[in-house]
C-alpha cells in the first residue's frame, strides 16, 4: 500500500539501561521507497518525519523510601542523573515508568516527596521528560498529586516517526487500565497502519508475569489484544525492580531495574528484596545495552549488562560518606 509503513525499513534499535531503564536508539533505514513513503506519511500527520533518536527510561526511584534494604535513599537516582548527563550525545527524551515517589498516608509529606523528585530530575540536561504513575504515586489519591505535578496519567505523542503511548494501570487503586482508557487507546491507534512502530510505556507489566506477587495487570490481555494487530510494538515498564524480557506476538516487553533496591527473579519462592551490600552499593542497579535491528525477522535483542560504577568514590571512606548522606535524606 502506498502509505503503509514497513518495519523492515523503519529502524535499528538499541537500548542501554541507566540503573532503572533503557537508552533506546532508533535509526530509520532511509533511502528505500517504503522508507520515503513513511517519511511523507508522518510529515502529513504531524509535520515531522522519521529520524534517528534516543531515549532513556528510568523507573522506581521511590523518593522518600528510607531504611533497609537500601540505606542510600536517593543516591542511586542522583548517580543515574550524573551518568545520563555525561552521555554524548544527549538522548532526545526521558521516560519515567512509575513509582517516582514512595507513598505516604500524609498528603503533605507525599507532596514534599514529589517536590524532591522534581528537584533531582530537574538536574537532567534533557528537558523533555515524560512520566506515568506507579501505585506508590497514585493509588492512595487516584492520581491527584501526580496530575498536579505532571499532568494527565495517560496520553500519547509522536516523536521522529514512532508513536508513544503512556498507559496508567495503577490510579484506580488496583492493577487495572480500565474500560474508559482502553476505549481511548483504540481511538488513539486508529489513525495508524498496522506496521507503525508503537512504544507503550507503563508501570506494571501488561502480561501475567507473577500474579501472586502482583506482577500483572488484570485487563492486560485486553490491552494487548488492542495492540496485537500492530507489527512493531515495544512495551517498557517498571514495578518489578529488575530486568525482564518477554515476547507476546509482535510485542516485546522490557522491564527496567529500579533505583532503590532489587527484587529476586520471578522463579524465586519468596518476594523478598535482595539485601544491600555496602561493598557494592549499586549492585543490580546497572547499565544494560540492548542492540538489535528491526530489519531482521524476527527481531532479537542482544543484551549486555554492566552494573552502575562507584569509581568516583574513594574506597571505604567514600562508601561511608554515601551511607551517612543517605541516612540524612
Amino acid at each position: 500500500m502506498k502509505n503503509e509503513f514497513d518495519r523492515r525499513a523503519f529502524m535499528r534499535i538499541s537500548a542501554m539501561s541507566i540503573g532503572a531503564g533503557a537508552l533506546l536508539q532508533f535509526s530509520p533505514l532511509a533511502g528505500t521507497a517504503r522508507g520515503n513513503a513513511m517519511a511523507r506519511l508522518f510529515h502529513q500527520q504531524n509535520g515531522e518525519g522519521p529520524g534517528s533518536f534516543s531515549i532513556v527510561q528510568l523507573s522506581d526511584t521511590h523518593v522518600g523510601f528510607q531504611g533497609p534494604p537500601d540505606p542510600l535513599g536517593t543516591k542511586a537516582f542522583e548517580h543515574a542523573v550524573d551518568v545520563i548527563n555525561a552521555l554524548d550525545p544527549q538522548p532526545d527524551l526521558i521516560l519515567f515508568t512509575g513509582d517516582l515517589t514512595h507513598d505516604s498516608d500524609d498528603p503533605a509529606e507525599h507532596a514534599k516527596r514529589f517536590k524532591t523528585f522534581r528537584s533531582i530530575s530537574d538536574r537532567l540536561r534533557v528537558k523533555k521528560r515524560m512520566h506515568v504513575p506507579g501505585e506508590h504515586d497514585a493509588a492512595l489519591d487516584g492520581g491527584a498529586l501526580f496530575r498536579e505535578n505532571f499532568g494527565e496519567t495517560h496520553y500519547s505523542f509522536d516523536h521522529r516517526g514512532a508513536h508513544f503511548v503512556a498507559l496508567d494501570n495503577v490510579s484506580m487503586g488496583k492493577p487495572i487500565v480500565g474500560d474508559e482508557q482502553i476505549a481511548w487507546l483504540k481511538k488513539d491507534l486508529a489513525r495508524f497502519p498496522k506496521t507503525a512502530p508503537i512504544v507503550v510505556f507503563t508501570h506494571r507489566p501488561l502480561f501475567d508475569l507473577k500474579p501472586e506477587w502482583e506482577w500483572f495487570t488484570s485487563d492486560g490481555d485486553t490491552v494487548m489484544n488492542v495492540l496485537a494487530p500492530y507489527d512493531n510494538v515495544t512495551v517498557l515498564y517498571g514495578h518489578i525492580h529488575r530486568e525482564n524480557h518477554h515476547t507476546t506476538g509482535h510485542a516485546r516487553h522490557h522491564a527496567a531495574r529500579s533505583l532503590i533496591f532489587a527484587f529476586p527473579d520471578p522463579s524465586a519462592n519468596e518476594k523478598k528484596p535482595l539485601p544491600f551490600n555496602p561493598q557494592q552499593p549499586f549492585r543490580n542497579l546497572g547499565i544494560r545495552t540492548v542492540t538489535g535491528n528491526t530489519a531482521a525477522k524476527p527481531f532479537v535483542a542482544g543484551i549486555d549488562d554492566v552494573e552502575l560504577s562507584i569509581r568516583e568514590l574513594s574506597g571505604t571512606e567514600g562508601i561511608q560518606q554515601m551511607l551517612k548522606q543517605g541516612e540524612s535524606l
